[in-house]
């Protein structure tokens, strides 16, 4: 299995996750982090490091929410690695608590 990071992390993408990962399975676009499938050993060290609580389990993920999985691994695919903590987005903040960002992502 594999983690996923859900809706929760569109116009935010803190990073906190990106420093504890052991395999550097991080991709980074825009605005929003991916895990690379392919890459995730399935250690969870990143899921209490996330502040908006937008990683979990593949199995875990809510329904409402399926499609991040395969929107993951997709992205990943494109996107370039990231192994360093960066500063969140200027408004992420804002974003944190708001549900159904789909339409916010930037690819």
């Amino acid at each position: 299995m594999t983690h996923v990071v859900l809706d929760a992390c569109i116009s935010c993408k803190y990073t906190d996750c990106v420093d504890v990962c052991p395999v550097d399975c991080f991709r980074e676009g825009p605005n929003f982090l991916v895990i690379d499938p392919d890459e995730c050993i399935d250690c969870a060290v990143c899921i209490p490091e996330c502040p908006v609580n937008a990683i979990v389990p593949e199995e875990d993920v809510p329904a409402d929410q399926l499609e991040f999985i395969k929107l993951n691994a997709e992205l990943s695919r494109k996107w370039p690695a990231i192994t360093k903590r960066k500063p969140g987005l200027p408004d992420a903040e804002q974003w944190k608590d708001v549900k159904g960002k789909l339409g916010k992502l930037v690819r």
